[in-house]
């Protein structure tokens, strides 16, 4: 088959006569057929030293030369820890073998009488010159008389001054030790013990090491490229016929405690295909779970792996401690120290404008990761914390003397208490969205929203962070009165309180779709799942489909207590809370206590006051709350039974009235709003009767 290029050509141009216009020009286009002619390259040549030039080999070092600076010691907190770790370790090994000293210096009391033995033998062996006496032997049994007598000559002029040392160092040894045992008895008894011990180090087995060995069995192998490869391939990642396949985009290289290696899966393979398939993974290489972290790096492109590979097993390496456990002062406005991903690394975890999830099986943790956040919050002494525990197990009593709001039980007005909590969050976010929206747009620069500097400027508005933790928020969103009326508090004031710097923090021990309202855990901002059982629990808190993008929960043990994933939008990190001693946790809050207390800033229970949890909702904001979707008329007696499951304690009273008692009652409720019943006729349902269109109801005006 010949090539063909054709060459396209613009490059005459005819007057042609016209009868309407002579001067009009036509453009006459070339077309130029070449036969066999190569292609020309449509990819511009790549500029390029001549190979085997000094150019050339300088670029090819430069290409693969180590950095200049040792990666420990490029950062500095890289640095203190490699310094730590090395102070630790020595020092580690320095205090074990220290301990074990007596043990050692009696095994080598035990082997002196064979050491001494071993020496004897040598030293019989190196005065005799038996190492002569094989060649004197073959000189005598082959008849060499001249040979034989130069070398019996040798031997005993080698042999000779031998005795002679010898005997006088067992002479002097023997008068030396015979004084000092009478004049210095206690220097000739530790030089006894010494020289034992010595001679001791000649008598050892080859079996039975003299030093206490540690085998530490949750340090792994060093991760390579052969084992990435194999393991990809395993789990079906690998290029097809002909097409590229696996490749790094950089060397496996350390990475913390572990090691990091960054690969190009083939094209069209997803990182998150890798995700997916973490457990297998691990198991191809025949490591713990725990320890083989991939991740996808959006930053380069999709189908950018990062995988890391732990040194030693996270899960049964030591605790890492808190940042603010000893001291320092927290600021709700910037992240909060929360707890460690496996690299080590502190994870922070943002609660402005934001909210918390955190669900998880009984036994995962919880209390952790409460405490944690909560302790944290109390370390502000700006934040007003609001804090109802509802499995009445005393978890965060330690945090009660800074609280403004503290109540623990699971009794109904424990569960009341909570609604009036939420309740309370919703009026203050009013207020203070009224407060901001009557101020100049110069002063809220960053947008109608509460901020360090707003408070501080306006003390007396009191518009400090204000959290309101609600632990086994499950408790109020299956109960048969209150659930309805909790999820509608809930996802109010999730999307609309947190702009004010009302923060709400849930946590569930049973995050299945009852328990959590799907209109709760489709609104938080920041969520945290520990260890689930199944991809639906994994999905209500992380959010749809983070499962299938590798946010998997159900990957996390049981015995991992306080692991779980963290993510904020669409990505998500495995992190580890601190884990906060409840004795510890008392002394973080009294320290707490102290910066409240000089700051001036103890509200509420934490001084004796009373705390009365404001309601402003109106029934208008409760029939917006129950008003079925999509419908345009209700009749007043099914709207007075939806009130009563919403809100029991203000309108069970109207279910016990006849259906024109309660239509009548619903309607004097609203006369204050300037809303009036009128007579709806619905066919579908019961005819004509009093009622509302959902045009009468006022839209609602939060403030945002």
């Amino acid at each position: 088959m010949t090539d063909t290029t054709v060459h396209l050509h613009k490059d005459t141009e005819q007057d042609v006569p016209d009868a309407e216009d002579t001067n009009r020009v036509l453009t006459e286009t070339i077309i130029d057929v070449i036969q066999d002619v190569d292609p020309r390259p449509v990819d511009p040549p790549a500029p390029a030293a001549e190979p085997g030039t000094w150019v050339a080999e300088r670029q090819a070092y430069l290409a693969d030369a180590p950095p200049v600076v040792p990666p420990a010691l490029r950062r500095w907190t890289v640095f203190k820890d490699t310094v730590r770790w090395a102070a630790a370790y020595y020092g580690h090994v320095s205090g074990f073998h220290a301990l074990r000293t007596p043990v050692y210096l009696g095994r080598l009391l035990l082997r002196s009488p064979r050491g001494t033995g071993r020496l004897i033998v040598r030293w019989g062996r190196w005065v005799a010159d038996t190492e002569a006496r094989p060649v004197e032997v073959k000189a005598a049994a082959s008849a060499d008389i001249e040979a034989w007598l130069a070398l019996s000559r040798e031997h005993s002029r080698r042999v000779r001054p031998r005795r002679i040392a010898s005997l006088v160092v067992a002479t002097t040894t023997g008068i030396t030790t015979l004084t000092a045992s009478f004049l210095v008895p206690g220097w000739t008894l530790t030089a006894a013990i010494t020289v034992a011990a010595l001679t001791g180090t000649a008598g050892k087995k080859g079996d039975k090491p003299l030093v206490t060995r540690y085998v530490a069995k949750n340090i792994l192998r060093r991760l390579d490229s052969t084992e990435v490869f194999d393991a990809l391939a395993a789990i079906g990642i690998e290029g097809k016929k002909g097409r590229k396949g696996v490749e790094f985009a950089s060397e496996v290289m350390r990475d913390g405690p572990g090691w990091r290696a960054e690969v190009d899966l083939p094209p069209g393979v997803e990182a998150t295909a890798v995700l997916e398939k973490r457990a297998a993974l691990a198991a191809a290489m025949r490591r713990p779970i725990s320890t083989v972290w991939p991740e996808a790096d959006r930053t380069a492109h999709p189908g950018r792996l990062v995988l890391w590979v732990a040194q030693r097993d996270p899960a049964k390496s030591g605790r890492k401690i808190w940042p603010l456990m000893k001291a320092g002062q927290a600021d709700v406005y910037e992240p909060l120290p929360y707890g460690f991903d496996p690299r080590g690394n502190l994870v922070e975890i943002t609660l402005m404008y934001s909210n918390l999830l955190v669900g998880g099986i009984p036994g995962s943790g919880k209390t952790s990761c409460a405490l944690a956040i909560v302790l944290g919050c109390a370390l502000d002494p700006t934040a007003e914390l609001w804090i109802y525990e509802l499995k009445g197990s005393g978890d965060l009593d330690s945090v009660k003397p800074v609280c403004h709001r503290y109540v623990s039980g699971d009794e109904d007005e424990d569960l009341e208490a909570a609604l009036g909590g939420m309740r309370s969050g919703i009026a203050e976010y009013q207020r203070r969205a009224a407060f901001i929206r009557s101020l100049p747009a110069s002063e809220v620069p960053e947008g109608r929203k509460v901020t360090r500097a707003l408070a501080e400027k306006y003390p007396e508005q009191q518009l400090g962070p204000r959290i309101i933790v609600i632990d086994e928020v499950q408790e109020l969103f299956t109960h048969a009165e209150y659930k309805e009326e909790a999820a509608a508090l809930a996802t109010r004031l999730i999307k609309k309180g947190r702009a004010y710097g009302i923060i709400l923090i849930l946590l569930t021990q049973n995050p299945d779709a009852p328990s959590l309202p799907s209109s709760v855990s489709s609104s938080v901002g920041t969520r945290l799942c520990l260890a689930v059982m199944d991809w639906r629990a994994n999905n209500n808190v992380l959010g749809t489909g983070a499962y299938d993008r590798g946010l998997r929960a159900t990957d996390i043990s049981i015995d991992e207590q306080g692991t779980g994933i963290l993510a904020r939008g669409r990505d998500g990190t495995t992190v580890r809370a601190a884990f906060i001693k409840q004795p510890e946790a008392e002394d973080i809050a009294k320290r707490a206590l102290a910066l409240r207390t000089a700051a001036g800033t103890l509200t509420g229970q934490a001084v004796g006051a009373v705390v009365e949890e404001q309601d402003v909702e109106t029934v208008v904001d409760h029939l917006t709350a129950i008003w079925p979707d999509g419908t345009d008329s209700v009749h007043s007696h099914r709207l007075v039974e939806a009130l009563a499951h919403y809100r029991h304690d203000l309108y069970g009273p109207w279910t016990e009235m006849d259906t024109a008692a309660a239509s009548t009652a619903l309607s004097a409720a609203l006369k204050p709003h300037k809303i009036s019943t009128r007579q709806i006729t619905i066919r579908e349902c019961c005819g004509g009767a009093k009622g509302l269109r959902q045009a009468d109801l006022p839209a609602s005006e939060d403030g945002e």
